[in-house]
C-alpha cells in the first residue's frame, strides 16, 4: 500500500513538473525553436518530432544527458507528447475550405487571420490520460507558417479555428444527432461542420455576445449551405439551461463556453448539474478529457 503511495504521489508530481515546463514555454516563447536548429538536427536521420522534443527540452532546461530524473521525465512524456501535424490536412477541413472570414474591425474586436509560425508549438488536442494516471498534454507544430481565422479583443486572440479546436470537437461532430443545442457561438465552426450533416436535423445555437451573433449572422452565415437548420437565441447559457433546455426537445447538446481548462472547470461543473432535467439528452462539452484531469 505504502509503495502504491508512493508511485501515484512521483506519478502526480511529474504531470505538475511537466504542465509547469509546456506552461512557460507556451506562455513565454512558443516560437523559440527555429527552423535553423530543426535542420540541424533532422540531417542526422531523425523525426521532426525527435528533433523538436530534443530542442523543447533544452527550452525548458531539461537536461536530458546527464541528469537521469530529466532523462526519465522526457522519454516518459515527451515522445507521446509532440506531434508534427500536415498544414493541409486542416487546410482541407471543409470550413476552411467553404467558409472565408474577412478582415474587419467592430468596436474594440477584430476579425482577421492569425498564423503559427514554422515551429511554433501550441496545444492541438485534448490530454491524454493512462493507465498509471500520468496525463500527458498533446503539443503540436508544423514546418510551414500556418494561417487560421481569429476574433481579437483589445489586441488578444479571443476565439479561433485552430487544429486544437478542430481535433477537440472532432467527437462532438460526429456523434451529433437530430435536433441540437450548442451553447456557445464561436466563429460558428461547430455549427457549421454539424450542419453538413444528414443525420441533424436542427441547430440551437445560445450565444450571450451581441457582436459575435452579428459577426456570424453577416459574414458566416450566409456561406453555409444548409442555413435553414440555423436558430440563434441570444441568451445567458447558464439561464437558458435552467429555464428552456428541458423544454426544447433536443436530443444533443454541446458546450463550449471557455477558453481553457482554467476557466472552464467551474462553468463544466455549473451545466453538468442541469443534465439531471433531460434525462433522454445526450450531452458532450468541448475539452471534458482536460477538464477531468484537475477534477
Amino acid at each position: 500500500m505504502g509503495r502504491n503511495t508512493e508511485i501515484k504521489d512521483k506519478i502526480k508530481e511529474d504531470n505538475y513538473k511537466v504542465f509547469a515546463l509546456l506552461s512557460h514555454y507556451l506562455n513565454h516563447a512558443p516560437d523559440f525553436i527555429s527552423k535553423e536548429e530543426m535542420d540541424d538536427i533532422v540531417k542526422y536521420n531523425v523525426t521532426y518530432e525527435y528533433a523538436f522534443g530534443v530542442l523543447l527540452a533544452a527550452a525548458v532546461g531539461l537536461d536530458i544527458v546527464d541528469e537521469v530524473d530529466d532523462k526519465d521525465l522526457y522519454n516518459t512524456y515527451f515522445n507521446r507528447m509532440i506531434h508534427k501535424l500536415d498544414a493541409n490536412e486542416y487546410y482541407n477541413n471543409p470550413y476552411f475550405q467553404n467558409i472565408k472570414i474577412p478582415t474587419i474591425q467592430f468596436g474594440h474586436c477584430e476579425l482577421k487571420s492569425e498564423k503559427y509560425k514554422p515551429f511554433e508549438g501550441f496545444v492541438c488536442n485534448d490530454i491524454i490520460t493512462t493507465q498509471e494516471g500520468r496525463q500527458i498534454p498533446q503539443l503540436g507544430f508544423f514546418d510551414t507558417e500556418f494561417m487560421f481565422p481569429a476574433i481579437l479583443e483589445n489586441n488578444r486572440i479571443w476565439m479561433t479555428v485552430t487544429p486544437n479546436e478542430i481535433e477537440t470537437m472532432k467527437e462532438a461532430v460526429d456523434t451529433a444527432f437530430e435536433n441540437v443545442l450548442t451553447f456557445g457561438l464561436g466563429l460558428g465552426y461547430y455549427a457549421y461542420m454539424i450542419s453538413e450533416k444528414e443525420a441533424v436535423a436542427s441547430i440551437t445555437i445560445v450565444e450571450t455576445n451581441e457582436d459575435v451573433i452579428h459577426l456570424f449572422n453577416t459574414y458566416v452565415l450566409p456561406q453555409f449551405k444548409n442555413t435553414q437548420k440555423i436558430k440563434i437565441i441570444k441568451a445567458d447559457a447558464f439561464e437558458y439551461a435552467q429555464k428552456y433546455m428541458s423544454k426544447g426537445n433536443y436530443d444533443f447538446v454541446f458546450t463550449d463556453l471557455w477558453h481553457d481548462v482554467s476557466d472552464g472547470i467551474d462553468m463544466y461543473l455549473t451545466m453538468k448539474k442541469h443534465e439531471l432535467q433531460s434525462s433522454h439528452t445526450v450531452f458532450s462539452y468541448w475539452i471534458e478529457k482536460s477538464i477531468l484531469c484537475y477534477l
